[in-house]
């Protein structure tokens, strides 16, 4: 049996319901995954800046054990070329004893002044490298709040989803496939997933342009289905919204 114009705009109304329904709930879902997402490359570049700043620290430390290790060796040096000045021939071996202990002097007085730099550069990275862990550690509990708070309302709203999804298809079925196609169409270009929307205050509740009053009658009588001049938007009166079943 034909539809009448009255039926078909009730039937693409009710489908348009369960899809904002639909879309509402992927909306609410939709945020939390990006947000545990962003948490989670922002945990990984954490750790992997943790892990640098670690890894300049053993390099650091390393560097002072080898300073020290040169300072022991030059210092042994210094006592050897000293002990060997108390036997010197003539003055030329004096003299190449005495620069040697000179530069071994030198030796020690750079490595101590690296060794300095160092404990420095140790305090410095340590401050950035203890703030690290502590963000390393609020934006992990922050992860763990996200990722709970997102299977929870995957979980709450699976099943309503699906409900939902069973009732859109079921709708669909008493649409003919030339208005089908023409709905999802505008739902497609539509930013907000509405393609039937109601007059509100004179105006399409799609788009926001005003409706002339002769075509406001035209569509409260239901005799053909009509479209916003401006959007394209398919229009229903706000009574017929009040005479659908909600979904």
């Amino acid at each position: 049996m034909e539809q009448t114009v009255e039926q078909k705009l009730k039937a693409l109304y009710e489908l348009q319901t369960l899809h904002t329904k639909i879309d509402k709930i992927r909306q609410i879902r939709g945020e939390l995954p990006m947000e545990v997402a962003d948490l989670e490359d922002e945990v990984a570049g954490l750790e992997t800046r943790i892990q640098k700043f670690k890894g300049e620290l053993d390099d650091t430390e390393d560097a002072i054990v080898t300073r020290k290790n040169m300072i022991k060796e030059a210092q042994n040096l210094i006592k050897k070329y000293e002990t060997q000045l108390k036997d010197v021939k003539n003055n030329r071996e004096y003299d190449a004893l005495t620069k040697e202990v000179e530069i071994q002097t030198l030796e020690i007085q750079v490595c101590e002044k690296k060794i300095r730099e160092f404990g420095f550069e140790i305090t410095q990275k340590t401050e950035v490298y203890d703030k690290a862990l502590a963000d390393l550690e609020s934006r992990k509990k922050d992860l763990e709040i996200k990722k709970g708070e997102l299977e929870t309302i995957t979980a709450e709203t699976e099943k309503d989803e699906q409900t939902l999804l069973k009732k859109a298809e079921k709708a669909e079925t008493q649409i003919e496939d030339r208005l089908l196609v023409a709905y999802n169409r505008l739902r497609g270009n539509a930013n907000n997933g509405l393609a039937v929307v109601t007059i509100d205050r004179d105006s399409c509740s799609g788009c926001f342009n005003q409706i002339p009053p002769q075509r406001q009658l035209d569509i409260r009588q239901r005799k053909k289905i009509i479209v916003c001049e401006h959007c394209g938007r398919i229009l229903v009166d706000e009574a017929l919204t009040q005479e659908v079943v909600p979904a």
